[in-house]
């Protein structure tokens, strides 16, 4: 990530931010076959309207075609793909009565759902967002056809572009099916070896986030696989077994790691190559070779040792396990891992009317009314562009609100010069076609940016209306995009719907108290027991700290955001995440032989850090008692519980702003 310097404030240096990513070939082959010819088959056949909305439908898609497995790549494109269906066809059929103000509430409630289903996961927030864009776009585009057919043709778009997900992509590395999982199961390798790298540097948390971040792809992954083997009734193969075996070595792995970054000192460069070699194997399908040496200084040591051998003897085994294969195969509860592999938790807050729910979704409702209700007065004929801009100007996962407004903007103002001089210099009917094929090649590259990425939209869309029939809109959309950027950044800094106390701070408070679930586990566990669920825990603890960091990323850099009655988020954050490293390496010297805690000094802490979750999640008990007051000494003969204590100590003192 490329950052402004420090002395700028960081809501003006936010957009101007930059993610060095790689270049994704395949997905922008895949772009180029989408939108331009899906309309170039539709001018071509003298039927517009069905090339118009299936363009829309492979555009909508090919936001989402992001890196990963075939499976994550059906469920991140599918489910948002249903969802635009049900946009259009509920769009289309508001068509049907015409154009008046009624359309104003009716978009009031679609907003409401689609932003408050949106705090459930970033899948979901992608369906609901898409959702709201095509039900305003099915509203106001005239379009000819039936609600039902517009609904499947935007499917077909979706579909043609999941199609080609299947055929074009990157050259396929050895494991045959499985080549996808193993890539991601590698990549948690490399990560653990970058990690081990960055041990006793400054780099270490950061590439500990990175770390985590594989994890997270890779359970994702070989976790859809397994769903779909399950809802096809289909038993687990030896290769896939055997994969999932490498995958939770490759977790007690980490485990043994967290300990040594938590020590903070330097490692030799043997021991972080070691996990490198285990990425060339699965990548090549050739042993790992000779792995380093194994050395007892510190328990931590010995743990990574032991797991090391541990993962050496999963990778020369060529036949699964007895135990692996009755877990794979034995009766699991299928419709809860369907709701989690597809982006949903099952966490406190996240339903459809918690605080954050509600907040949001009133924010994207109030925005989306206004600006339909603006728009109305102002051209009832073609004013479906102003709420389409608000639908993804409100989305906070894409920035905080100044960024993407002034990114907004200026992507807008350049797609529509860039198509302009596009109508200038081509000629005949097919040029449309040809600009709609170049936005869809350039998309994937342009998620490193905002406003890179608003200006392929805009030439899709631009392309769009162009065959659809409004031939003189591009210079309306520059002026409707003012407006809409306008009625965002007031709607959205109202004091009730910008506090970010609700959002960020549900988040925050849902990541400690997984925090303090996975602490009291390490705690209270019994000596010599099975350690799936620990590292289970300490999975979702992590997962949660990660979506906290970056919900408190995304509020530090507001316009206002109102830093004065609010925690420090990510020194919050930034504390918990040492809290679980700390109980990470807590729980690897228990596991060999380390002193363990008296049950009052365990749940001393537990409670200490229970009850700063408490006091976050309601912001009128922090005023009241900013966070309670307890007993927080040092852990005797317990070097990581002591840390514990004392990242607890700091959190009450950043967390304690009334």
């Amino acid at each position: 990530m490329i950052r402004a310097p420090r002395a700028v404030p960081a809501w003006l240096a936010h957009p101007f931010r930059w993610q060095r990513l790689p270049v994704p070939w395949a997905a922008v082959a895949r772009g180029a076959l989408c939108a331009g010819p899906l309309l170039g088959a539709g001018i071509a056949t003298g039927h517009p309207a069905p090339g118009v909305l299936t363009g829309l439908g492979s555009m909508l898609a090919g936001v989402n075609d992001r890196p990963g497995t075939r499976r994550t790549g059906i469920v991140h494109i599918g489910l948002p793909a249903l969802a635009s269906g049900l946009g259009m066809l509920m769009g289309a059929s508001l068509q049907t009565v015409g154009a008046g103000w009624w359309v104003v509430p009716a978009l009031f409630a679609v907003g409401f759902v689609s932003g408050a289903g949106s705090v459930a996961g970033p899948v979901r927030s992608n369906a609901g967002m898409q959702m709201l864009a095509t039900t305003v776009l099915g509203a106001g585009m005239p379009l000819p056809g039936a609600p039902w057919a517009k609904a499947l043709y935007v499917l077909a778009g979706c579909l043609w572009l999941l199609l080609l997900r299947l055929v074009v992509r990157s050259p396929r590395p050895t494991g045959g099916a499985l080549s996808g999982e193993r890539a991601a199961v590698a990549t948690v390798f490399d990560a653990l070896s970058g990690a081990l790298a960055a041990a006793g540097g400054p780099g270490a948390e950061a590439a500990r986030r990175r770390l985590t971040a594989a994890l997270d792809r890779a359970d994702e992954a070989l976790r859809l696989r397994r769903l779909t083997g399950r809802l096809l009734r289909r038993t687990a193969g030896t290769q896939e077994l055997l994969l999932t075996e490498r995958f939770a070595a490759a977790t007690a792995l980490c485990e043994a790691s967290v300990a040594l970054l938590w020590e903070a000192r330097p490692l030799p460069a043997r021991v972080a190559e070691s996990p490198r070699r285990f990425a060339d194997a699965l990548r090549t399908g050739q042993p790992p070779g000779r792995l380093s040496a194994p050395e007892t200084s510190t328990p931590a040591r010995g743990a990574f040792d032991q797991a090391l051998l541990d993962a050496a003897v999963a990778f020369a085994r060529r036949e699964p396990s007895p135990t692996q294969g009755a877990a794979e195969q034995g009766p699991v509860p299928v419709a809860r891992e369907a709701l989690r592999a597809l982006g949903g938790r099952s966490r406190p807050g996240r339903g459809l009317f918690g605080p954050a729910g509600r907040d949001y979704g009133l924010r994207v409702a109030v925005c989306i009314a206004a600006s339909a209700a603006v728009a109305l007065l102002l051209r009832a004929d073609h004013w479906y562009w102003l709420p389409a801009t608000a639908t993804f100007l409100v989305k906070p996962d894409l920035g905080p609100l100044f960024s993407r407004t002034v990114n907004r903007f200026a992507g807008t103002l350049a797609g529509v010069l860039v198509f302009a001089g596009a109508g200038e210099l081509l000629t005949g009917s097919w040029w449309p076609a040809l600009v709609a094929g170049a936005g869809g090649a350039l998309l994937p590259f342009a998620v490193r940016h905002f406003a890179l990425q608003t200006v392929a939209i805009t030439l899709m869309v631009l392309s769009f209306v162009y065959v659809g029939g409004a031939r003189e809109a591009a210079t309306e959309r520059i002026v409707d995009t003012s407006i809409a950027c306008a009625i965002v950044l007031v709607v959205g800094h109202l004091p009730r719907l910008a506090d970010p106390r609700r959002r960020v701070g549900q988040r925050v408070t849902s990541a400690l108290r997984a925090t303090e679930r996975f602490l009291r586990h390490v705690l209270e566990a019994e000596p010599g027991a099975d350690t799936t669920e620990r590292r289970a825990l300490r999975r979702a603890a992590y997962r949660a700290l990660g979506e906290a960091r970056a919900a408190a990323e995304t509020a530090a850099a507001e316009l206002l955001a109102a830093r004065d009655r609010n925690p420090d988020w990510l020194t919050v954050v930034s504390a918990a995440e040492r809290i679980v490293d700390a109980a990470t390496a807590c729980a690897v010297r228990l596991d060999h032989g380390a002193h363990r805690p008296s049950i009052e000094e365990a749940e001393r802490l537990c409670r200490a850090l229970a009850a700063m979750a408490d006091a976050l999640e309601d912001p009128r008990r922090r005023r009241d008692a900013p966070v309670p007051d307890g007993d927080l000494r040092p852990v005797p003969d317990c070097a990581t519980l002591t840390d514990v204590a004392a990242e607890l100590e700091h959190i009450r003192g950043y967390a304690g702003t009334g």
